[in-house]
């Protein structure tokens, strides 16, 4: 185990066990930091002058880098159990994502950046979901822009080797009420649309939950993005306040995915809401709403909050290979289909 993987299990297991978020970004922020290190043995001293390296997490990177298991991880690992290991079997499952952006909108890396990185992780196939216009304070791409944008996702499938396939999407924004913002047109040629509210998130509960309802039972929509819309880090945002009954009975008739955001600061949705959208029977898209490469290894946080709530690849939508994928959203598209 080399000290990247044993920071990004110790990450996995805090979110497995509920820790703060602030301690489960930190594990991954040393993961991304020590990449710069060169192979070999590590002192703890050397490992904490890198920006984002701590005292404990130097510790890990010392002893995994001398060929040890890292004490904190083999307590952890001790303390969790059998059950841990099938979480991270789980996680290990994982053939895509449904949500990552590039510089066409708030993203900070091109993308075939994008592109390799989850290729590099292992993902058969990976959505491009860059935002929607309403949403100018990220680029959102007009609907010319998209049409460009789908010309360069083709450009750069036809450079990459079998094996990885980048789809086409958009993160679309939820209107008031509660259609979608991009031309229908458009949204018939997108492999895969995720539908997210990013205004008036502090409605009444009676409109949001109208304006959700609408959504997520618009043909379009495959994926409903993090329902809450709330950050639990820094000086956060109270999550949107709607009818979770009623919304993920909607999800799970219409068969469009519940999103487990894998943000370290949106934890969304929160642990209560994800086991009622459990309970109700949806299905569920472990995404990393990634805006740069390395956020793209946040997904295994998402897996363990997944196996907390008990749940199995075959309701994952991000586990299955992407000809089932595809088969599930044009079935979707279709109403006569479904």
């Amino acid at each position: 185990m080399d000290p990247v993987e044993a920071l990004r299990r110790i990450a996995f297991l805090l979110e497995w066990r509920g820790a703060s978020p602030y301690r489960v970004r930190a594990f991954h922020t040393a993961a991304d930091a020590v990449r710069v290190l060169p192979a070999g043995p590590v002192d703890a001293g050397a490992a904490q002058q890198l920006r984002g390296v701590g005292p404990v997490t130097a510790d890990v990177i010392a002893q995994a880098s001398h060929g040890r298991s890292p004490a904190y991880l083999t307590r952890l690992e001790a303390e969790a159990g059998p059950a841990a290991g099938a979480a991270w079997e789980l996680a290990e499952a994982s053939r895509g994502d449904c949500h990552l952006h590039s510089d066409w909108s708030d993203g900070g890396s091109p993308i075939d950046e994008m592109a390799e990185a989850a290729r590099t992780l292992g993902h058969g196939w990976a959505v491009l979901t860059d935002h929607s216009p309403r949403l100018t304070i990220a680029h959102g791409l007009s609907p010319d822009r998209l049409r460009h944008q789908l010309a360069e996702v083709a450009t750069v499938n036809s450079r990459t080797g079998s094996g990885f396939r980048l789809l086409t999407g958009i993160e679309c924004d939820i209107l008031d009420d509660g259609s979608l913002d991009q031309e229908e047109d458009l949204l018939e040629r997108l492999d895969v649309v995720v539908a997210s509210v990013h205004s008036r998130l502090r409605s009444d509960p009676k409109p949001m939950t109208a304006r959700m309802v609408a959504a997520v039972r618009n043909p379009h929509t495959d994926v409903l993005g993090h329902c809450t819309g709330r950050i639990v880090t820094g000086r956060g945002r109270p999550q949107s306040r709607f009818d979770a009954e009623t919304v993920f009975a909607a999800c799970a008739e219409s068969g469009t995915a519940v999103e487990i955001n894998c943000r370290p600061e949106r934890r969304d949705p929160p642990d209560d809401l994800l086991l009622q959208a459990v309970e109700a029977g949806c299905l569920f898209a472990v995404d990393t709403d990634a805006h740069a490469p390395e956020q793209l290894h946040w997904q295994s946080s998402g897996y363990a909050r997944a196996a907390r709530a008990d749940l199995g690849p075959d309701r994952l939508i991000t586990t299955w290979p992407v000809e089932r994928l595809m088969t599930w959203t044009a079935a979707r598209s279709d109403p006569a289909g479904r």
